[in-house]
């Protein structure tokens, strides 16, 4: 997990009073990328969030998927990181969560790599999710500059654009959000402010 893609709108919904659920695909403790943790990218709602002992608790105990009712959801936010390619990718239960909540009509939102669990999924109509779609995600250009261009399943823009979708890419590093209908994607961790907010005053 890139902990400043969960802190943010970790924070943000709870100052909105909606009710937060910390999940995986397993439940348990989630491992954070070290990386998130150091410079420039340990932003304020990081560290808030690493001295914060009711959010350690839930981050260390978070719930598995299955253990959720996803028709009684009004969002599910998919955060980043490198680690959720190995954890979204190919898994039946995030699939179904996306592909219930999407259908319901409520509010699908992934940020950075988060948006890697989209590409499983499918409109009713059995389309790709992201068909027609204006979406953004991770960009070529950021895997390449990050060095994981090899290492990643997939590359989210090029499957997106295979699969239909209206990729958009912004400046590396840079705060990047599409909403589309119901699909909100971030381009990276800088969008998790703007993604954040753009999904609190949907559910306002």
């Amino acid at each position: 997990l890139w902990l400043e893609e969960a802190a943010v709108p970790y924070y943000l919904f709870r100052e909105k009073k909606f009710q937060v659920v910390l999940a995986s695909i397993k439940g348990g403790e989630i491992p954070i990328d070290q990386s998130s943790l150091s410079g420039d990218f340990y932003v304020a709602a990081a560290k808030k969030f690493i001295e914060d002992e009711e959010a350690q608790k839930k981050i260390n105990n978070s719930i598995a998927l299955s253990d959720i009712d996803f028709t009684t959801v009004d969002a599910i936010y998919l955060s980043g990181g490198h680690g959720v390619c190995a954890d979204y990718v190919g898994n039946e239960t995030l699939k179904n969560a996306v592909e219930t909540v999407y259908k319901a009509g409520k509010i699908v939102a992934a940020d950075c790599h988060g948006p890697i669990g989209l590409a499983q999924c499918v409109k009713p109509d059995g389309t790709p999710l992201v068909a027609g779609k204006k979406v953004t995600g991770f960009t070529n250009s950021e895997e390449a500059a990050v060095g994981m261009t090899d290492k990643v399943p997939f590359l989210i823009e090029t499957k997106f654009k295979e699969q239909g979708a209206e990729f958009t890419a912004g400046p590396d590093w840079n705060p990047n959000i599409c909403v589309d209908g119901n699909l909100y994607t971030g381009q990276n961790p800088q969008s998790s402010d703007e993604l954040s907010l753009a999904v609190a005053k949907a559910l306002a």
